[in-house]
């Protein structure tokens, strides 16, 4: 049975619409029939293939409420060729719209809808909806909005809420707030309901309501709250969007955030927020914790008063942050190009995942076709599109925007090897030696292959350096502000990060990196020297040193600045991938620091060698940097242990910096 109820309260030059509700269950409709001919609401994306493969047929096969519901499912590499769309009638640009549906999707296959915003179907996105093997993403123009977890094999009902006049969009999973957001595309239209490769889902009960949105006197929403990462361990900078849902001018308030049995109090004084505009606040950093956490942000305090519509005063977001393997980090390669339109979109994903996720991601953009290209990276990684990306090199190239759900899977995979990466370097003859320090926490074989990867920040130049650019005006959507630039982006306003400047001593790796035999426990370390060009900024470049696995995959991987690096130390190695001729010892210690056992649980221990009487001193850090233990041991000279009780350390991965003299070595350690 389908309704559909129209409250018209006012006429002008246009029709003004005060009420508008829709449902349908699909229950007057005859099985086995295509949906389209029967419904005067439903059509195909091309308004001419009712009737016809692009068209869904009803079935009784699955059905959250009475006998019948309808069937998406492709095979397809691109989708289809089902694609219905349900039309709202009007464009909504302003009040308040609610969308509401059923779902079955069955295990290990996905569902997609998208709302389009305006009568042109095609023309403009305002939401994609993914669901993939029990993981859903809401994402306004590439952009990942709200990221949550769906019940497979089962019925349950998603509910969007969609504010068109503050623009703050909620989504709901059975009843329950998933969180919020500031949608960057407030208009709507239609829903159309696609289905992507290996899709199989049920649809039901799909409705609609629409109804007009009164600003009050003084009112301050809470919006989009934003964890700023999504793994245990990760130490983050939790963000909160709040929006004026008013008309008086906000100029102070107080945001309190409560995380893991915590409040964090942030006062917001000396502001002037306007009506309908927004502001973020940061709340002071937490550390992700294991295990499923509400976090909810309160706005109070408005103004020094109570403001007038506290049902809007909360943003909440459930928190279940992914658990990393012990030691892992992701590499994620991207192919692009100058020349490429869509390439900004790879380009701002990149970013994104540096910004959010760079204690595990090393991230290299592998430039095809302009003056930035390697051509041992290019050729290696033979990328048939652009932009395009692998993540640790598993399977067939992804789309940039789609690399979350590949990254987290890897990220929960144990490594082979713990990698830190230690080299000394000459700013005068600029001969940087790297050293790939490999802690194997598994049995290996000369068939594992070690490569060392220079990546370069804040590349510019003239000639082929403009950025062509399928966003420029923002018709292809929000594009992280490439829509306000022009096509092409002019070089003078280019600058490139993560470029891929070299990959040594081959794109498969160094044959002869390990032992035929590596036993568990080992602790191997491979050298490879570069000369740095003089047109390679040395304080914006990255050392990326990569385990490369026997299927080519990539297992693991070690990043570090140039300063990092040389902090760490050089360790001089089993094997070397290039000359290693000039490379220097540090002062006082030898590169023989190490640490062991690593992992650790109650003890570990330390051994160095000093060439002369010196002053010894030992810390103990998380990842953020705050120094967790200090211990002076005084004057020391020769082959020297240093033992540590680590049986008060948590889980985790920590930093070990011993100064000789105040020159310092830094190794991470791992506790288990």
């Amino acid at each position: 049975m389908k309704k559909i109820l129209l409250s018209i309260m006012a006429f002008s030059t246009c029709l003004g619409i005060n009420a508008q509700n829709f449902s349908d269950d699909f229950e007057s409709y005859t099985v086995g029939s295509y949906l389209g001919p029967q419904s005067a609401e439903w059509r195909t994306w091309s308004a001419t293939g009712e009737g016809t493969t692009e068209d869904t047929k009803i079935t009784d096969l699955q059905a959250n409420s009475g006998t019948n519901s309808v069937y998406y499912s492709s095979t397809s590499t691109n989708g289809g060729p089902q694609d219905c769309v349900l039309d709202f009638i009007n464009t909504h640009t302003t009040g308040v719209f609610t969308f509401q549906a059923d779902f079955y999707v069955n295990t290990g296959k996905t569902a997609y809808f998208n709302f389009q915003a305006n009568a042109t179907i095609g023309n403009l996105y305002a939401m994609d909806v993914n669901m993939d093997n029990g993981n859903l993403q809401m994402q306004n123009s590439g952009e990942l909005k709200l990221s949550t977890t769906y019940p497979q094999a089962t019925w349950f009902t998603m509910t969007v809420e969609c504010n068109l006049t503050t623009k703050i969009w909620e989504l709901k999973m059975n009843g329950v707030s998933a969180g919020k957001w500031l949608n960057t595309v407030n208009s709507l239209r239609y829903v159309d309901i696609y289905p992507i490769m290996n899709s199989q889902f049920y649809v039901d009960n799909v409705s609609y309501t629409y109804a007009p949105y009164t600003v009050t006197n003084l009112n301050a929403a809470a919006a989009d709250l934003n964890m700023g990462g999504n793994i245990a361990t990760q130490v983050t900078t939790p963000k909160l969007k709040v929006v004026n849902a008013g008309t008086t001018t906000i100029t102070s308030f107080t945001a309190t955030l409560n995380y893991n049995g915590n409040n964090y109090p942030l006062p917001v004084t000396g502001i002037s927020l306007a009506s309908l505009s927004s502001t973020e606040i940061a709340f002071p950093s937490v550390t992700l914790t294991a295990g499923s956490n509400l976090a909810v942000a309160t706005i109070s305090n408005v103004n020094g008063a109570t403001d007038d519509v506290p049902s809007d005063d909360m943003s909440s977001r459930m928190v279940n942050p992914v658990v990393p393997a012990l030691g892992k980090m992701v590499v994620g390669e991207e192919g692009t190009g100058t020349w490429c339109q869509w390439c900004p979109r790879g380009a701002v994903n990149m970013d994104r995942f540096e910004n959010d996720y760079s204690q595990f991601w090393a991230g290299i953009a592998v430039h095809n076709g302009d003056p930035m290209t390697n051509t041992t990276y290019d050729s290696g990684m033979s990328f048939s599109s652009f932009p395009s990306s692998k993540v640790d090199r598993v399977g067939a190239g992804i789309d940039p925007s789609t690399m979350t759900t590949p990254f987290f899977t890897r990220l929960q995979v144990a490594p082979t090897a713990f990698i830190e990466v230690g080299a000394t370097y000459n700013s005068t003859t600029r001969e940087l030696n790297v050293s790939g320090d490999f802690n194997f926490q598994s049995a290996a074989t000369s068939n594992y292959k070690a490569a060392f990867v220079i990546t370069e920040d804040g590349v510019t130049g003239t000639t082929g350096y403009s950025q062509s650019n399928a966003y420029a005006g923002g018709s292809n959507g929000i594009m992280g502000g490439f829509e306000l630039l022009s096509n092409p982006v002019p070089a003078s306003l280019m600058h490139y990060d993560h470029v891929a400047r070299d990959i040594q001593p081959a794109f498969g790796g160094f044959t002869g990196s390990f032992p035929t035999t590596v036993a568990s426990g080992d602790v191997l370390a491979v050298n490879h020297t570069f000369t740095l060009p003089a047109n390679w900024n040395s304080d914006s470049l990255h050392i990326i040193v990569m385990l490369i696995a026997p299927n080519g995959q990539i297992d693991n991987a070690g990043k570090a600045t140039i300063a990092e690096a040389v902090t760490n130390g050089f360790v001089a190695g089993t094997s070397t991938s290039g000359s290693g001729a000039g490379i220097a010892e540090i002062d006082q210690i030898d590169a023989t620091f190490q640490l062991y056992p690593n992992p650790a649980s109650s003890n570990v221990n330390m051994t160095f060698n000093l060439k002369q009487d010196s002053k010894v001193e030992l810390s103990v850090l998380d990842l953020s940097g705050k120094v967790l233990a200090n211990r002076a041991y005084g004057n020391m000279n020769g082959a020297s242990t240093i033992q540590y009780n680590s049986s008060e350390l948590a889980q985790g991965i920590y930093l070990v910096e011993v100064a000789i003299n105040g020159e310092k070595m830094t190794r991470r350690l791992v506790i288990q």
